[in-house]
């Protein structure tokens, strides 16, 4: 199992001072760190740094345009694949030619270091963009065979069932520095979900951040399922999975509480919980909403300890020794890439860059030497 990097850019609040200035000096502070923990990251063997694509998300996940942190990153790093993840692909986010150009640009500057990965998103998003979040799915589905066709083509037009717009013949340019694309992947949280991106020929980026790991294992066997049965969207099929979830090491656990790691795992859970009440929940199906809504009011009025979570291995925050234990689970179930999401709630710059330095040194050379149940990976053109 590789180890890779997943940042949001978090700036929690309070930001000190006044608007405009505190909240300007805060997510300039947070870029500034993200920056440094990163390029460190480079020169101790993760794989890959993956952006999010968001908007609008008040306090956590400031990076709204991953192309332009990308950009920074192709010349400040020289080993770390620079990954998507992902790209907001249905059509009222972004035309798909601007997909196409800011991912093969940011394939360029790297000399061919992306890994590109689509998702649709949520409500709260989807409606401030006019996404129809009914076919959303067919959407994704759609504008990932207009971008590689403008990536394979030297001239290229469509006229979508789902775009609601025609295209001219244009050539898009640059192309692509990898030969056909950049790897492709699909963000993924359920089983339906799951088994589309094994079915498309895409790699699949799931979490286990929110569900016991066992639940994360069904995904990952969905994925598995599917991928007999392929009808590649793309030119490449990549039979990848990979998960995100919070990661913070210590050398002794004593350093935990200095560090305010419990903390900001706490900050993290509660930020989650009341924005789905806030945004999403109203959107979800009855059933769905009377199961999540009692779990989510205790996460909003700090019921629940965030040791819970560690305990039950969906986050990993210890020593070394410890979060190798919890990273074996997880290449027990099949996760090819885990996603080390290390800039997170108040911990300090310092704790992150040890963080890093502590998995870079210690968890790595024994990981990836580490062999679970997992089948070979590939990525391979069509």
């Amino acid at each position: 199992m590789k180890l890779d990097l997943f940042y949001e850019i978090d700036v929690p609040r309070p930001w000190p001072g006044e608007f405009p200035y505190n909240q300007r000096q805060a997510e300039q502070h947070a870029y500034k760190e993200a920056l440094e923990q990163i390029r460190f990251a480079d020169t101790l063997g993760f794989n890959t740094c993956w952006l999010v694509e968001h908007h609008f998300r008040e306090g956590r996940s400031h990076c709204p345009t991953p192309e332009a942190v990308h950009g920074a990153l192709s010349q400040i790093t020289e080993n770390l694949r620079l990954g998507f993840g992902v790209t907001l692909a249905p059509f009222g986010f972004t035309h798909p030619a601007r997909i196409a150009e800011k991912v093969a640009t940011v394939d360029v500057l790297s000399g061919g270091r992306v890994e590109w990965g689509v998702g649709r998103s949520t409500p709260m998003e989807q409606l401030a963009f006019g996404v129809d979040g009914a076919t959303s799915k067919q959407q994704m589905t759609e504008a990932i065979k207009v971008v590689t066709k403008m990536w394979r083509d030297e001239y290229a037009e469509f006229d979508g069932e789902y775009a609601g717009f025609e295209m001219p013949r244009r050539m898009v340019t640059p192309k692509p520095f990898q030969d056909p694309h950049p790897p492709a992947w699909m963000a993924a949280v359920s089983e339906e979900s799951s088994r589309m991106a094994g079915h498309l020929g895409l790699g699949l980026l799931s979490f286990s951040i929110m569900q016991p790991i066992k639940q994360m294992g069904k995904l990952i066997a969905a994925y598995r399922s599917e991928q007999a049965n392929q009808e590649p969207v793309a030119d490449t099929i990549n039979n990848r999975a990979a998960c995100y979830t919070l990661v913070h090491c210590v050398e002794d656990e004593a350093d935990l509480e200095p560090n305010r790691a419990w903390e900001s795992v706490w900050w993290w859970y509660k930020n989650i919980a009341e924005f789905t009440l806030e945004w999403e929940l109203s959107h979800m199906p009855q059933e769905q909403q009377d199961k999540l809504f009692p779990l989510l009011k205790r996460f909003s009025n700090d019921e629940i300890d965030p040791r819970t979570f560690n305990d039950a291995d969906m986050i990993m925050v210890g020593t070394p020794e410890v979060v190798f234990e919890k990273m074996k689970k997880y290449a027990d179930l099949g996760v090819d890439q885990l996603l080390c999401y290390v800039q997170f709630g108040q911990l300090p710059h310092e704790s992150v860059m040890r963080t890093l330095e502590l998995l870079g040194k210690e968890v790595i050379p024994t990981i990836s030497e580490y062999v679970g149940e997992r089948v070979e990976v590939s990525v391979t053109a069509q």
